[in-house]
């Protein structure tokens, strides 16, 4: 299994049209397609993040403690809504790495752990200034930096109190006009790029359109299986459980969850005109949410174990076929393929 896959990587992938113009499916259907997947999916979820990104902020007027449940309450609600529009990463998200200044993970090089300890060790005074806090590395700007904040024993008692509240609270205003700028991009321009391409926009017709939420579908299962999974996985020699997402605050599991959720949607939309690939989603995505419930191992630790290892290994092929039903049976039926080089270079 290869370590280390950032999403960045898995985003960089080329679609190959094996027939064009979409002679499987009629120009009408893609464009209902379209407009569901956008108008019931995409804005309505980034509706969401800039909402609970306000919510986050507002906990921390008032519950500022990196104790305090409903702080994490607020940070857990928003890192969800994330993740429900994680594997969207085209258009908004992608303008000034809006998508890493959100949540920098994987962080193969411990780039978050890092940049908060300068901060802290510092009294770094970017926090009060917005405008210069924005020029922080990205690792420590987004939901994972405040996950070590809130949960990691040793982030927990750095600094003051009050300089922690102050940087917690500069993280959250980034999120919130991150989360906002990203909103208003959709709503305006871009949104209305994909409801009605046009040849001179970026996207030159509903075709190109499909294959972009095509492409998302297939990357957020590749995601789920190389790095949500894979991961803490490792190697069946040397298991990575402390690589594992959101470990620390107990929720690798439940975001492979939140995203499966959100994907199988995705997967239903796209192929509602093919009924019978459609049900195989239905299957699948039910047998991996089966399989992905299990309480008792939260963070997969249970991968240094045998019998545990197994589970996750089940659970992770369970996740593939998912993704192999997208590229050998949706694909082939609409007249696309995806073709990744996302493991170059990592």
């Amino acid at each position: 299994m290869i370590e280390g896959l950032a999403m960045r990587h898995l985003m960089k992938s080329c679609l190959v049209v094996l027939a064009t113009g979409f002679p499987l499916m009629a120009q009408a259907d893609v464009k209902t397609i379209i407009e569901q997947t956008v108008t019931e999916q995409i804005l309505p979820g980034y509706q969401g993040l800039a909402n609970h990104a306000e919510s986050l902020l507002l906990a921390t007027d008032s519950h500022c403690g990196v104790d305090d449940p409903d702080l994490r309450d607020a940070w857990g609600a928003m890192m969800d809504a994330w993740t429900r529009v994680s594997h969207l990463r085209f258009g908004p998200s992608e303008t000034d790495a809006r998508a890493f200044a959100l949540a920098f993970w994987p962080d193969p090089r411990g780039k978050t752990a890092k940049a908060l300890n300068q901060l802290l060790t510092d009294l770094d005074p970017s926090v009060s200034d917005p405008a210069i806090f924005e020029t922080v590395s990205v690792a420590a700007r987004g939901l994972n930096a405040l996950e070590f904040l809130l949960y990691d024993d040793a982030m927990r008692a750095a600094a003051t109190p009050e300089y922690r509240c102050a940087l917690i609270r500069a993280i959250a205003t980034g999120l919130v006009d991150t989360s906002a700028a990203i909103l208003s991009d959709w709503q305006g321009q871009y949104g209305d790029a994909m409801l009605n391409p046009v040849e001179t926009g970026p996207y030159r017709g509903e075709g190109e359109v499909y294959q972009e939420l095509y492409k998302a579908l297939a990357t957020g299962l590749e995601f789920a299986t190389l790095s949500r999974l894979g991961r803490p996985l490792g190697t069946f020699d040397r298991p990575r459980p402390r690589r594992a997402e959101l470990r620390r605050s107990g929720r690798s599991r439940h975001q492979l969850i939140v995203a499966l959720e959100e994907l199988s949607e995705l997967a239903a939309i796209l192929s509602s005109d093919h009924p019978e690939i459609a049900s195989r989603f239905e299957v699948g995505f039910a047998e991996a949410l089966d399989l992905a419930a299990d309480p008792d191992d939260p963070i997969f630790a249970s991968v240094s174990e045998t019998s545990g290892r197994l589970k996750v290994e089940i659970l992770q092929q369970s996740v593939e076929r998912l993704r192999l039903i997208v590229t050998d049976e949706l694909g082939p039926a609409i007249g696309v393929g995806v073709g990744f080089n996302a493991l170059d270079g990592d």
